[in-house]
């Protein structure tokens, strides 16, 4: 069984599912929960996540809601000085209580510089390295691992999988190339992330085949996105629950090793039922 190591904490893929729980710290958050700069809300919800079962916490300054018909012009950008300065005071903060790994969600080599500095132990690329090889590089030099996601800018794919999974195995062979050792890498297929509604549907329901094409750990965000509000005629980030929970089971189901998500006390009873049907129960 592959073993992983993220700060203090030990990941064994394929014993159980592990759970990212997100902490947005920008005001423009596709799915509400941003928290703008309030440090002090932002430090409870991370203990909460942590008390209710989140294995890391994943904290972004950076809203990546995409342009469209749902969500109109998409994220306002910030530079990389905005950005540190709504996450780096947080991750201080967390780093000496918090009793799980904190992952930075950024594309911004200075911004995760500070973030690993500040006492982050995971790097979440939702670029997958095309904004720049440089975060691999530092992911090197720092010994820690590195979440490498499918992103693109449009939706028009030959072939979608094969398509997902060329463009990963590019980013794979950089990071390596970058001093990165493969154990440290994690792949994610960008679920909403250069993706139509159909397209994110088909990948989850394919994602076993994702995961065998690139031979490594998987983790997926599908947690209150568009396609889920799709499906449902059109509910909102707020309704979108049960439909998070059904997502999260069958990406489970499918071999997902790592499932980000926003409700995280839900999602782990969730996981855990999963994870007694696919891997067995009791243990």
């Amino acid at each position: 069984m592959a073993h992983l190591k993220i700060g203090n904490a030990d990941f064994h893929w394929g014993e159980r599912t592990y759970l990212m729980g997100i902490v947005n710290m920008t005001p423009d958050s596709f799915s509400g929960d941003g928290l703008g700069i309030n440090l002090e809300a932002a430090a409870q919800q991370a203990l909460s996540f942590a008390r209710d079962g989140a294995d890391i916490i994943d904290i972004g300054g950076q809203s990546t809601r995409p342009p469209g018909r749902t969500y109109g012009a998409g994220a306002a950008p910030v530079t990389d000085a905005e950005e540190a300065q709504r996450v780096v005071p947080l991750i201080k903060r967390l780093a000496q209580t918090l009793n799980v790994p904190i992952s930075i969600d950024t594309f911004r080599v200075e911004v995760a510089r500070q973030a690993l500095d500040a006492g982050a132990s995971l790097i979440n690329d939702v670029w997958g390295l095309k904004k720049g090889v440089e975060l691999a590089r530092l992911a090197a030099e720092r010994h820690v691992p590195i979440v490498l996601m499918h992103n693109q800018d449009g939706y028009e794919y030959k072939d979608l999988m094969a398509g997902v999974v060329a463009s990963l195995k590019i980013s794979v062979r950089q990071a390596k190339e970058a001093g990165l050792p493969l154990e440290h890498i994690i792949a994610d297929p960008g679920i909403g992330f250069g993706k139509e509604a159909a397209q994110s549907i088909e990948l989850i329901r394919r994602l076993n085949e994702f995961k065998a094409a690139l031979g490594l750990p998987v983790l997926i965000g599908t947690s209150r996105k568009s396609h889920i509000g799709q499906v449902l005629g059109g509910l909102p980030p707020s309704e979108r629950l049960e439909g998070t929970a059904a997502t999260v089971a069958l990406s489970i189901a499918r071999g997902a090793d790592i499932v980000r998500v926003h409700d995280v006390k839900e999602m782990a009873r969730v996981a855990k039922v999963a994870d007694a049907i696919v891997r067995g129960w009791p243990k």
